[in-house]
């Protein structure tokens, strides 16, 4: 470290950090090292816990934390950080939030190895509980970087055993978390829904097996909130991409519904161009005559 560097002036730092991450290509360990031994990272987290208020620190500092964490340096050295992670995912600063987020997406995606020990570190800190809290209550600058968290915990073994609690009353269970938010809450609940059918057929099996496909079904049937509605509308043509869609969504009343959409010449035309959108999507799959009937694909 160099020795002239104080706390109590971040000057020295915060010029530093705003070079480190300022440079056009992406920091290596060597880069990265280098940095923590001029500033180490204890320092840094002191700095970004206490001098928020020193203009473009707290921007400055987090941009080249993540820069750090991008590393395979860097990311080895957060398992030992984890308390400021904690921390960070419940503080008040969308900035440091989104730092939290990012720097566990960083910690899962180098654990593949070391899965379980990345896995226990999740669990004792509670971060899946935290993550879905700033996934609810975040800005789109902290639930996006909530949701790629948990798309990076889905891939690890025993991840889906957090994500998917066997305990319907747990308070993170995607159903209760969907049931007790805002519109805007659930719309984002349901979209993790979306893109965690995605990862694999194996999580698309557990989605369905918790009946959280029953979520959207009872969106696209809710006509009390048309925005909300539409939004889902929007997140079944995503789902229909999948290509393992057709086998799940045809054991619900989804394409029921999409067709009753459809029917109903006194729906907004927008609603039921989209819901016909959605059905060609799931009706074009290869597969789709070994699971959807005569009937359902008559009506689209």
């Amino acid at each position: 470290m160099n020795e002239e560097f104080s706390v109590d002036d971040p000057t020295q730092l915060l010029d530093s950090a705003s070079d480190f991450a300022d440079q056009p290509s992406l920091p290596n360990d060597v880069a990265a090292k280098d940095f923590l031994d001029r500033f180490p990272l204890p320092l840094i987290i002191n700095c970004l816990q206490t001098k928020a208020n020193v203009p473009g620190l707290e921007n400055t500092l987090a941009a080249c934390l993540e820069r750090i964490f991008t590393t395979k340096y860097g990311a080895s050295l957060i398992p030992q950080y984890m308390a400021f992670v904690e921390v960070g995912l419940k503080a008040n600063s969308h900035v440091v939030r989104r730092l939290a987020c990012r720097t566990v997406a960083f910690l899962l995606e180098n654990s593949r190895e070391e899965a379980s020990y990345a896995i226990q570190l999740i669990i004792d800190y509670d971060i899946h509980s935290l993550l879905l809290d700033c996934l609810i209550n975040g800005d789109e600058t902290v639930a996006t970087p909530s949701m790629d968290a948990i798309m990076k915990l889905a891939v690890l073994p025993k991840g889906t055993d957090i994500i998917f609690p066997a305990d319907n009353n747990k308070a993170t269970h995607l159903g209760n978390l969907a049931a007790r938010s805002s519109s805007l809450g659930r719309v984002r609940v349901l979209s993790l829904i979306v893109k965690l059918f995605s990862v694999s057929r194996s999580v698309a099996s557990v989605i369905y097996s918790s009946n959280l496909l029953n979520l959207l079904e009872a969106g696209v049937s809710n006509t009390n909130d048309s925005i909300e509605r539409l939004s889902i509308l929007e997140l079944l043509y995503e789902l229909a991409e999948v290509q393992h869609s057709t086998e799940f969504l045809s054991r619900t009343t989804l394409l029921q519904l999409l067709c009753s959409i459809i029917g109903n010449s006194a729906m907004d035309l927008y609603l039921r161009l989209r819901a016909m959108m959605i059905s060609g999507r799931l009706l074009s799959k290869q597969n789709a005559h070994n699971f959807v009937d005569d009937s359902s694909k008559t009506c689209a």
